[in-house]
């Protein structure tokens, strides 16, 4: 039937949504619309289902031929299940897509990303691509580079590389890895291991068929084409990778590789490793293909990767909708579509491979097609093993009966994972394997204990952010993939990997099915043979978990049935045994376990920590190192386990509050003798009698505790009561002990003491780690609580119990650590003994702890917070701590020897304990400097030998003044001469300081220059290829501090011995004047003596001064190479020295040899040795210095430490340096105290550098800012705020805290302070300056708090702030009306309002905002203003959400092609539907929050792109500058199109509202972005972008289109705004573009010329006023540099357009004009003045007798559209109105002139707007005033007036520099004929002829001449008034001596003369001659 006749389209029917084709079908060809029904294909398509194939198939030939993109449509957007015909059509409608079709792009992007596609579309689109290049075997590379282009347009390149058949994908990576889309070692590498054999093949077939010559024979063809050429990289990474897996591969495979590899030597020469893994050398092949299977062994992951399923088996793929529901979920499941076939799963254990006889059955019809047996073979091969049909594993099946199966016979990870059955990309894989690397390394590299990873990946598991799951999965995924490599991982690495293992199921991290498999692989583990490796990775798993044994009692009797169970570990027999009850062995056993890994490992950690002890014994030595590894393997206290059910508190009571956490407590709580529990319900009654406690109802609640509790209970009570409430709640501490009073149970009593000891002993012998803080504060709250039932009632506490003394004493050897724990305990113990009778102070028992304590507190190493301590307790026994007597048990060695230990041995320590103690090892805590060697030896024994000992480590002295010597400075008592003439002491210090001030400089110097050369070299050397600069500068700084010690010290330690014994003996001669000679011998004696005492304190003290000196200088040498590696970071690449490459590479053997990146591990070991040992000083074991510091991946927090650090102390050197210069006198002032106060907070948080600290300084520095609000002393005041200024920038510092958190906690401290000081606007004003205030947030809170104008202090307050930064506009450049939008439309709102009760001033205040912001503005909230500036301050916002920016810039990139393409239509309108279209599709129309996001996105990319393009000109500075513009506006001339299309369709048609709005966040988007970029890039900002978007945006939207008219005043409103925020003042950077934009001929017509009733004009008067205001400073000082002068060139050709085309607009607003523009710019105030009516002829001022009164203009006033009162305070005003009315207040004319002075800096001294407006304001009111009487203003009606008064009064009493201004006021208005010209010509006439000085009338002339001497044009009232004056013979001008007071004077004004006059009359009028 003719389609003309009946066509299906004209029918109702669904039709293919074909609006998004760029290029659509003819529309009318009905034959084509026939195939819109989307009906009849889907019809068409049943009926091929029913029999119909081929018929059908032949009816789509037509639409295939005439409109395949209509046809692809269709059938992707119908909705019915798997047709085989619709995949089939699909598959070969694709090619056509993939050649050059108009619509290709939308096409594939549809078919490809379109909502509701099935993945199968995917897979058939990348077998379609496949097809069409393995088409034929030409293998057509320009076919690859296309697939290649598309794949990277979808975004699908990684999904295309995991498709097969693997000759293509090969083919593809090789492209994608040429043109760096990929790296290609690292793609193949995976793809080996996933697939192993079939892929190796493949890409051997891919060589030989791309690379001929490979296998020895011809070179290859000639006319193989360029392209067609494999690259030699690409070859050699091939390569590479094949050679490194050749051991695994078939003999035959491997002999092709190995004979590739042998040809291509050439290309070969870079050897590759094999990818990185637990194995030292590359995993070794293994030998058989079945030794190492274990039901684990098939890979099911591996499988799938080969099987391939796709269109290629079309004809057996009518069956597919038959698939079981299991598979169907395989094609829904997008994120894998390299599995594109489900898991296997095996059910049927009894066949190798289970999966597959059940798989077959599965697919109906396929048991003989080619599919099936496709599945077996490849399933097979993909494992590289042959496919066996005998049973494998029939020799080891379970015997285990009593298993259910399904747990245990479960092999397939897929199942057991289903997330993890997803590839994981590139990035999460190598996180998870670099968290791997880290578990296996050795020390100097970064390293994580076993029990670290647990706790992250516990921490990953339950994450919230899904790319921590996704490495949580991934790495549990590749550790049960490699657990059938484990045999053959080394003893150390198999034991981590067990100890990793057993924590995974310890901790819980997996479950069911996972929990299962990896129990099972523990089990068959141990039934390996006693002794294997596997059986000891069994064991070492098994410990880890045997806690949770009970929870599985039938796989405690599999464990106990194995053969050699009763070689186990005797520990873990009991375990498993007690396991089977579900119990936990009543004694749990710490046995330590010792297998072959754990003595690699112990050897490695004894090693690596005491770098003294000898190799370990070999494993055949075990039994002697069984101590040892019980420290460092299993013993491994987990504080995580809950308590043993047994002993029954309930698992999850919450710890109380959280900071202390009595885990410690419940972990250690071993019960011996087994405690009887009572029931849940009476432990719930206990509980609930404990909670309800008070004093009031005590008897009761121990009635009720009688009555509840039987007495076997008591046990637990006193547990309970002990562990879960004494131990947590030191408050109700007296409570629980007259608990126990009430209760009258001594038994009771007695339980209740030793559980407390009990868990007293458990905390003294617990792990001691730095941040345990919970353990302390437990341990503390027992010490009150034991005090309090023992002392406080008057009982002992007795040495077997606990010793205190001993205590302290061990405490003391062992370190600062110890001594954390131990003081405060003992402190609180002693608090009770206040309260007893027996044991108060002067009890010998508890004054000789108090005496021990005292001695301790005299240890200058002790730590603050301990000397505090003791300080208080002495307070609370009323003791004075000078009073006590302190012995010396702290040193009694005997008493170490006899000392038993009480706390845990410090855990370094695996020597045995009697070694130990004489050396202290722990913290830097050092009692008694014995030298380790000779503990006898005594500090005299000292001789310049050997190198002496050192005495002090590097932090203990003090360098910044000599004083720092003073606490150190030793003087032994017994020296002869100091016993018998004991005030010599005070010579010795003098003696040392002079010794060392005399020294220091010199040696520093010498010690720096020498030491810095050779370090600079070598660290450079080390560090040429290394691109981390702060690693640099830390082993720069640990080397420079090493030689510059070494060298200080080997140059002053000789000379300071002689200089300090001659400086002492001198001394003690001037003291003793004439010494016998007995005593000069003593003196000789006494002066070697403390010599030798102090000599290593000066030394150390010289050593140390030259190293903090040394470190800023080191800091400037490398300077230059820390900015080269900064600068490559900025850009985006990594830096490394090319030179040093190359010589490195060249000529350096590969064991020295440097590599690109870090340093090699071994190197930089030199360096932490360096940092370690600082020559002089005692070896520092600093905890921030771990083994292998500097290897660790850079944290830029962790360096930003060390710029903190630098930055707090210039910070702090700041500070003191302004302390230093406050005067004495103000020493005591509040503010200096202040500044004191803020200088020590800047110590206190350089100390701990963490953000708390920061906060707390922050908010010091802002609270005292806003505290200050007037000082006794202007100077003090100003570098009080000074000072906090500095602190707040220096904490703004990029390398600290940065702006944006600076400026938010700022917000917050000045939003939440106290309203006391809130409202100081000085300081807030400072803080806004600085940039230091986050706008938005304190716009908001401030409009907020003036309560719609009831907040009278707000209020006021705000009128200040707006009024400071807005209206004097000073240096506040960066503040906009958009920065204060809520507060201004408070205040208009306000004013408004109550203009009666509103603060003074506030309705003129919001006249001038108005008057200088927005001529005429809606400020409705949510009007086109709101919008602008809600964009501007949107622009600013970060957070968008994710995956946003992709969109934007994928949605930009489609804009641009649609714009430039040639289908776009007229205006872009096509191109504009179909993108509509496809930002529906994107969701960015879904809100208006995403569409500003949009277009800020789109603003900053195009901004990008013009920097981007703009920095490649300065690369290459031969590029044309019209050819980078054109680049720039390729993109901005498009997104411009864009938005002007957005703004004319949003709405409907008639809707302006909406288009307005849209405009106007777009162009506050814009504006907000330019001050972003104005403000971080300053001198680098570029004008170019912003421009050009907004010209371009401006010609857009002015082009004649109706819908366009009707908007266009709005349009323009907007324009006029945004020029306005973007005013010179503001965006200095700008100002060139901005001038152009203002003065562009569209903008001026439009506005001055086009808009109807001048209703542009007062909007474009203001943007004059912003370009004025900004050239006001630089001209008025004159200041014209080049870039000032060409603004200037501009300004003025713009005033000459004007007064040409517009000079009715600068008639009209020429008092505005002046008002800003500086007196001294005579020219361009001219040009104003000049301009006249263009209806109005001039009368030539020349005329002779020119009547000017008779001029019919005369009387007509000008138009002013300028309100000029506005400025006047209203008090003034007022009594100006009742002066000129009354005369009255007689004051007025006396007081004048200071209300019109505002300062005394000569230039600046007067109000110029008020004296200018007063002139005006006069003058009108005067001209009324004659009009009014029925006269015209003349000299003779002018005189004698109010008015007239204050004209001569101003004349006579102002200084010169007022009399100018005030002059100049008056000639602003001679300008055109009208009364105002009239008026003001009279006045300058007669104030020269009543005149009481020359001086004034001097000052007339000059006021009058400046102005005529400069170029044309002259205002036509200047020269009537100055011919009038010359002229006329009653001013007796020619006869004042100024006329004639020099010689070029005169000749000035005879020029002027003539040209007024003319030669004849000027002459005569000269001679006094010429006419009236």
């Amino acid at each position: 039937m003719s389609p003309e006749v009946f066509c299906f389209a004209d029918y109702p029917c669904h039709t293919v949504a074909i609006d998004i084709l760029k290029a659509p079908p003819e529309d009318d060809n009905k034959e084509i619309a026939t195939w819109k029904s989307l009906d009849l294909v889907e019809s068409l398509l049943r009926l091929s289902e029913v029999g119909q194939y081929e018929p059908v198939k032949q009816l789509f030939s037509f639409p295939i031929k005439h409109c395949p993109d209509m046809l692809v449509l269709a059938l992707l957007q119908i909705s019915t299940s798997w047709h085989t015909l619709r995949h089939e059509l699909i598959s070969t409608l694709m090619p056509i897509f993939l050649g050059n079709h108009p619509n290709s792009a939308i096409i594939l992007h549809y078919a490809w990303h379109g909502q509701g596609q099935s993945p199968s579309i995917r897979q058939l689109i990348m077998h379609s691509m496949a097809e069409w290049y393995m088409r034929g075997e030409h293998y057509d590379q320009a076919k690859l580079s296309r697939i290649l282009d598309v794949a990277q347009d979808l975004k699908s390149l990684s999904m295309l590389l995991n498709a097969t058949p693997f000759a293509f994908v090969i083919d593809l990576a090789a492209l994608a890895s040429r043109r760096e889309y990929l790296k290609l070692d690292k793609w193949l590498t995976d793809k080996i291991r996933e697939h192993g054999e079939p892929f190796i093949l493949a890409c051997v077939t891919f060589l030989k068929r791309r690379c001929p010559s490979i296998m020895g024979g011809l070179a290859p063809d000639k006319d193989q084409p360029k392209s067609a050429q494999l690259p030699p990289e690409t070859l050699a990474t091939m390569l590479a990778c094949l050679q490194s897996c050749a051991g695994s591969v078939s003999q035959e495979l491997s002999e092709t590789i190995l004979t590739m590899v042998a040809n291509c030597s050439n290309v070969m020469n870079k050897a590759r490793q094999p990818p990185p893994g637990v194995m030292p050398k590359g995993r070794a092949p293994s030998t058989s293909s079945l030794d190492a299977i274990s039901p684990v062994q098939i890979d099911p992951l591996s499988a799938m990767g080969s099987l391939n399923l796709g269109g290629s088996t079309t004809s057996h793929t009518q069956n597919m909708q038959g698939f079981p529901s299991s598979l169907s979920s395989a094609f829904s499941n997008p994120q894998s579509p390299a599995k594109a076939f489900p898991p296997l799963t095996n059910p049927n254990p009894s066949t190798p491979f289970g999966g597959i006889g059940s798989l077959s059955s599965q697919l109906p019809g396929m048991d003989s097609g080619p599919l099936g047996s496709g599945i077996g073979s490849s399933i097979g091969s993909g494992l590289g093993m042959p496919a066996v049909t005998s049973d494998p594993f029939g020799t080891r099946k379970m015997s285990t009966p009593g298993l259910n199966p399904p747990t245990f016979q479960q092999t397939d990870l897929s199942q057991v994972w289903p997330e993890a059955n997803q590839h994981f990309s590139k990035e999460i894989d190598d996180e998870a394997n670099s968290y791997f690397q880290r578990i296996y390394n050795h020390p100097p590299h970064p390293t994580m204990s076993v029990d670290e990873v647990l706790e992250m990946l516990q921490r990953f598991k339950d994450s919230t952010i899904k790319r921590e799951r996704e490495v949580f999965n991934c790495m549990l995924r590749n550790l049960f993939e490699e657990y059938r490599f484990f045999p053959q991982y080394p003893d150390k690495e198999l034991h981590i990997t067990a100890c990793l293992f057993g924590g995974i199921i310890e901790k819980g991290l997996v479950t069911y099915m996972a929990l299962g498999l990896a129990l099972r692989y523990v089990l068959e583990a141990l039934r390996k043979p006693f002794g294997s490796k596997m059986y000891y990775f069994g064991i070492a798993a098994l410990d880890r978990f045997k806690n949770r044994l009970k929870d599985y009692p039938q796989y405690c009797q599999h464990l106990a049935s194995i053969g050699h169970f009763l070689q186990f570990p005797h520990h873990l027999q009991e375990y498993i045994e007690y396991g089977q009850q579900s119990r936990d062995p009543p004694v749990k056993l710490q046995g330590s376990i010792t297998t072959p890994g754990s003595l690699a490992l112990a050897q490695v950690q004894a090693q690596s920590q005491q770098p003294g002890v000898p190799k370990a014994p070999q494993p055949g030595q075990a039994s002697t190192l069984v101590t040892t590894t019980t420290a460092t393997t299993t013993v491994a206290k987990t504080t995580t386990i809950a308590r043993p059910t047994p002993s029954g508190f309930k698992k999850d009571v919450p710890p109380s509050i959280n900071t202390t956490n009595i885990d410690t407590l419940l972990v250690a709580t071993d019960q011996t003798e087994r405690i009887v529990e009572p029931p849940e319900n009476v432990q719930e009654k206990i509980a609930f009698i404990f909670n309800n406690l008070s004093q009031s109802n005590m008897t009761q609640k121990v009635e009720e505790l009688k009555e509840t509790v039987k007495e076997e209970f008591m046990p637990w009570v006193s547990q309970y009561l002990v562990m879960k409430r004494v131990s947590i709640e030191p408050n109700f501490h007296s409570l629980y002990s007259n608990f126990l009073d009430t209760l009258k149970n001594p038994d009771f009593g007695k339980m209740v003491l030793s559980e407390t000891y009990r868990n007293i002993r458990v905390l003294l012998t617990s792990d001691k780690a730095a941040a345990n803080f919970s353990d302390r504060s437990l341990l503390k709250n027992l010490g009150h609580w034991l005090g309090m039932i023992t002392l406080a009632k008057n009982k002992p506490i007795l040495y077997t119990d606990l010793e205190v003394k001993s205590l302290l004493l061990e405490a003391y050897v062992k370190g600062q650590q110890e001594l954390l724990y131990v003081v405060p305990f003992v402190a609180k113990v002693l608090e009770s003994s206040l309260r007893s009778v027996v044991f108060r102070p002067q009890n010998p028992w508890t004054m000789a702890i108090m005496n021990v304590l005292a001695e301790l507190h005299q240890e200058h190493d002790l730590k603050l917070n301990l000397k505090f301590e003791i300080e208080v307790l002495c307070k609370n026994l009323s003791l004075d701590i000078n009073d006590l007597k302190p012995g010396t048990l702290l040193k009694d060695k005997e008493k170490l020897k006899s000392l038993e230990e009480q706390l845990s041995a410090p855990k370094k320590e695996a020597k045995p304990p009697e070694e130990m103690l004489p050396i202290v090892t722990t913290g830097d805590f050092l009692p008694f400097a014995v030298a380790p060697s000779t503990p006898a030896a005594t500090t005299t024994a000292c001789t310049t030998t050997g190198p002496p000992t050192p005495q002090f480590s590097y932090h203990d002295i003090n360098v910044y003044a000599l004083a720092g010597l003073a606490p150190h400075i030793n003087i032994n008592i017994n020296i002869p001469l100091l016993q018998a003439h004991p005030q010599l002491k005070q010579c010795v210090r003098q003696s040392v300081e002079r010794a060392v001030q005399e020294l220091v400089h010199p040696v520093v110097d010498r010690s720096i220059k020498i030491a810095m050369t050779t370090c600079e070299q070598i660290v450079r050397k080390d560090f040429a290829l290394d691109s981390e600069e702060s690693r640099m500068r830390v082993a720069a700084h640990h080397m420079m501090r090493n030689l510059t010690a070494g060298m200080a010290m080997i140059t002053c330690r000789e000379p300071l011995l002689m200089s300090i014994a001659t400086n002492l003996k001198n001394s003690f001669a001037a003291a003793l004047r004439a010494p016998t000679p007995q005593q000069r011998e003593m003196m000789e004696e006494a002066a070697a003596r403390i010599a030798q005492d102090n000599c290593e304190l000066a030394c150390c003290f010289i050593q140390k001064t030259a190293v903090e000196k040394a470190g800023p200088e080191m800091d400037k040498r490398l300077a230059t190479e820390f900015e080269l590696r900064k600068h490559a970071r900025q850009e985006g690449r990594r830096y490394c020295d090319p030179v040093v490459l190359t010589y490195q590479a060249e000529r350096m053997p590969e064991q020295i040899r440097l590599k690109v990146g870090g340093v090699d591990p071994k190197q930089l070991a030199v360096y932490e040795e360096f940092a370690r040992n600082v020559p002089g000083f005692l070896p520092s074991n600093d905890l921030s210095q771990p083994t292998g510091f500097l290897a660790q991946p850079m944290k830029q927090q962790a360096w930003a430490t060390d710029d903190v650090a630098q930055i707090y102390d210039k910070c702090m050197a700041d500070l003191e340096q302004h302390l230093h210069a406050i005067p004495p006198a103000l020493a005591l002032n509040p503010q200096t105290q202040a500044l004191r106060s803020l200088l020590e907070a800047v110590a206190l948080a350089r100390n701990s550098r963490d953000g708390i600290a920061a906060l707390g300084l922050l908010q010091k520095a802002v609270e005292g800012l806003l505290d200050a609000t007037s000082g006794a002393d202007a100077d003090l005041l100003l570098r009080y705020r000074e000072c906090h200024l500095l602190v707040l920038k220096a904490l703004q510092d990029g390398r600290a805290y940065g702006p944006q958190w600076c400026n938010k906690q700022i917000t917050r401290c000045l939003i939440e302070c106290r309203d006391e000081y809130k409202y100081n606007v000085e300081a807030v004003e400072l803080l806004i300056r600085n940039h230091l205030v986050n706008m938005q947030q304190y716009d908001l809170h401030l409009a907020q708090s003036m309560e719609n104008g009831l907040h009278y202090m707000a209020v006021a307050f705000a009128m200040q702030l707006v009024k400071l930064l807005l209206v004097d506009e000073r240096s506040v450049g960066h503040i906009t009306e958009a920065d204060l939008f809520h507060t201004i439309e408070t205040l208009m709102r306000t004013s408004a309002h109550s203009r009666a009760n509103a603060p003074e001033g506030l309705p003129q205040l919001m006249d001038v905002v108005r008057s200088n912001y927005e001529a005429m503005i809606d400020r409705a909230h949510g009007g086109p203003n709101f919008m602008m500036h809600s964009g501007i301050s949107q622009a600013s916002e970060y957070d968008d959400p994710p995956g946003l920016r992709e969109k934007a810039e994928y949605l930009l990139r489609e804009w641009v092609n649609l714009y430039h393409s040639a289908a776009a239509g007229r205006d872009s309108t096509k191109a504009f539907s179909a993108f509509v279209g496809q930002m529906h599709q994107q969701g960015i129309l879904k809100t208006d929050d995403l569409i500003t996001r949009f277009f800020r996105l789109c603003t900053e990319m195009c901004v990008e792109i013009s920097y981007r393009a703009q920095a490649e000109q300065q690369h290459n500075p031969a590029a044309s500058a019209a050819i980078i513009r054109a680049k720039c506006y390729h993109n901005l001339d498009a997104f411009v199109r864009l938005i002007a299309l957005l703004v004319k369709h949003s709405g409907e048609a008639t809707n302006t509202v909406t288009k307005i709005n849209l405009l106007n966040k777009v162009l506050g988007i814009v504006v907000g972005v330019l001050i972003q970029d104005h403000d971080v890039r300053q001198t680098e900002f570029q004008q170019l972008p912003y421009h050009r978007i907004f010209i371009m945006l401006l010609l857009e939207l002015n082009a004649p289109e109706h819908v366009l008219e009707t908007i266009n005043f709005q349009t323009l409103t907007a324009f006029c705004n945004t020029f306005h925020i973007l005013r010179p003042t503001k965006a200095p950077g700008f100002v060139y573009a901005w001038l152009e934009l203002i003065s562009h001929r569209i903008f001026i017509a439009r506005m001055l010329a086009h808009t109807p009733q001048q209703k542009g004009w007062p909007m474009y008067a203001q943007l004059l006023i912003d370009l004025f205001k900004y050239l006001a400073p630089f001209l008025r000082n004159v200041e014209l540099n080049k870039p000032m002068q060409i603004l200037y060139k501009g300004t003025l050709r713009v005033l000459l357009v004007l007064l040409h085309d517009f000079p009715e607009f600068l008639c009209d607003y020429h008092y505005g004009f002046c008002d800003v523009i500086p007196p001294n710019c005579i020219q361009l105030r001219n040009l104003i003045l000049s301009a006249f009516p263009r209806n109005m002829r001039l009368p030539d001022p020349f005329t002779p007798n020119l009547k000017v009164d008779m001029l019919s203009e005369i009387n007509i006033a000008p138009r002013i559209l300028t309100n000029f009162t506005g400025v006047m305070p209203s008090q003034f005003k007022k009594d100006l109105d009742s002066y000129l009315k009354t005369r009255s207040p007689v004051t007025f004319l006396s007081e004048l002139r200071s209300n019109l002075q505002v300062s005394n800096e000569p230039g600046n001294r007067y109000n110029i707007q008020l004296i200018n407006a007063l002139v005006l304001y006069v003058g009108t009111q005067a001209i009324a005033h004659i009009h009014n009487k029925g006269s015209t203003p003349s000299m003779s009606t002018i005189t004698h007036s109010a008015h007239m008064d204050i004209f001569q009064n101003l004349a006579v009493d102002l200084d010169t520099e007022g009399r100018y201004l005030f002059l100049n006021a008056i000639a602003n208005q001679l300008r055109y004929p009208n009364s105002h010209t009239h008026y003001f010509s009279c006045t300058m006439l007669y104030l020269f002829a009543e005149a009481n000085t020359e001086a004034i009338q001097e000052q007339i002339t000059r006021v009058l001449l400046e102005r005529l001497i400069v170029n044309r044009p002259h205002p036509w009232g200047l020269l009537i008034t100055f011919i009038e004056l010359i002229k006329n013979p009653a001013f007796k001008f020619w006869s004042h001596d100024f006329v004639h007071c020099a010689p070029e004077i005169e000749k000035l004004f005879q020029s002027v003369a003539q040209c007024c006059m003319g030669q004849k009359q000027a002459q005569q009028v000269m001679e006094g001659t010429g006419a009236s």
